[in-house]
């Protein structure tokens, strides 16, 4: 039987590998990655809100495209992977909608071993389009893989889609890439606007999320990641997990956290901006309880009407991250490379950029 993913002496810098999934997005996928993350983003929610923004219906959430594309190239590049070390520079340059066909296509920018010989770190640029050729999503990753070579290997055409370049992405569909009005209705979820944040601002996100034994297979198997490790519980206790049992798959973990934070600083969100410097310092398992905790990086004027804030997003698991602030744990330190004070806590950190609306009447200075 063939075996797929790679070790590291199974890449090769520049080659570009065309994922075999293709996956048809329809209302139902739509409709239950929704219910099962509810994010407050109101473009990814609303119709109304969709459309009036200039969006022919309500574009599919970033969350579900970055997990379709991250399980999309389990099947050539991470299947034999020991970890997901990274995300990187992750941008949605065009909206997609209920109804498109999406496939991916990763292309090998660095391979290097670890100093020990045994494993190696490959770093690839994963690519999301639909059938007319429009780029969804674009990301880096860094995985964690063995030496050598992987026996069995099914064998693939290295031939893709011509690589693209992360850098020339733009971060806004065309719809906001102009003026844009203020919302009829501001403050879905109060707190929101541009204005409301401040440099240096921490904001702790009490409500948690339990991942429940099976929902978070269901997940894994609608986004079509095939690695063992997250749903296969005998691969699991025969060695293929670390933790004895199944992982939950860590796209998920990224879209939980990142939608528990959602009702206190995306309420009047407008898109995604970008994703970068992400990371899984620890693993989630069945049961575990996720909570997210946001500190306000940056902010930034857009244009008339918008502005930019850069969060640095975390997520911890089974306390409260009140609790660990408050005996003195760094939460928004990043985990590696740390040489003391690990917090073993932490799930998720990843840096956010987003486009927020201002408070209506707001001026751009200058």
């Amino acid at each position: 039987m063939a075996r797929h993913g790679r070790f590291l002496g199974d890449f090769v810098q520049g080659e570009t590998y065309a994922h075999p999934w293709e996956v048809t997005v329809d209302d139902g996928m739509t409709a239950f990655f929704a219910a099962s993350f509810q994010d407050a983003t109101p473009v990814y929610a609303s119709r109304e809100r969709a459309r009036a923004l200039g969006f022919r219906d309500r574009p599919l959430s970033p969350a579900l495209l970055l997990n379709l594309g991250v399980s999309f190239s389990v099947h050539d590049v991470s299947q034999q992977a020991i970890a997901h070390l990274a995300y990187l520079d992750v941008r949605f340059p065009e909206a997609m909608y209920s109804g498109d066909t999406l496939r991916a296509w990763s292309t090998v920018l660095e391979t290097k071993p670890t100093s020990d010989g045994a494993r190696g770190i490959v770093h690839v640029q994963t690519v999301v389009a639909n059938q007319h050729e429009a780029i969804a999503c674009v990301f880096g990753r860094k995985v964690l893989v063995p030496a050598g070579r992987l026996d069995g290997r099914a064998l693939t055409d290295p031939a893709g889609p011509a690589p693209v370049v992360a850098r020339d992405c733009p971060r806004l569909p065309p719809q906001l890439r102009g003026r844009i009005a203020a919302p009829a209705q501001p403050g879905v979820f109060g707190g929101c606007l541009w204005e409301d944040f401040e440099v240096g601002d921490v904001l702790v996100h009490d409500v948690g999320r339990t991942i429940g034994e099976s929902e978070h297979m269901q997940l894994t198997t609608l986004v079509r990641n095939s690695h063992p490790l997250h749903f296969d519980e005998q691969y699991a206790k025969g060695g293929g997990s670390f933790a004895g049992t199944r992982v939950v798959y860590g796209g998920l973990v990224l879209a939980w956290v990142l939608s528990l934070g959602s009702r206190d600083t995306m309420g009047n969100a407008l898109w995604e901006l970008g994703l970068d410097d992400g990371a899984h310092p620890n693993a989630v398992v069945a049961g575990d309880t996720l909570y997210a905790a946001t500190r306000v990086l940056a902010k930034e004027e857009h244009g008339e009407g918008t502005g930019e804030i850069t969060f640095r997003v975390v997520g911890v698991k089974n306390t409260p991250p009140r609790a660990l602030l408050d005996i003195g744990e760094d939460l928004f330190a990043p985990e590696l490379g740390k040489k003391s004070g690990r917090v073993d806590a932490k799930v998720l950190e990843i840096t956010r950029r987003v486009l927020l609306h201002r408070r209506p009447g707001a001026t751009t200075a200058g």
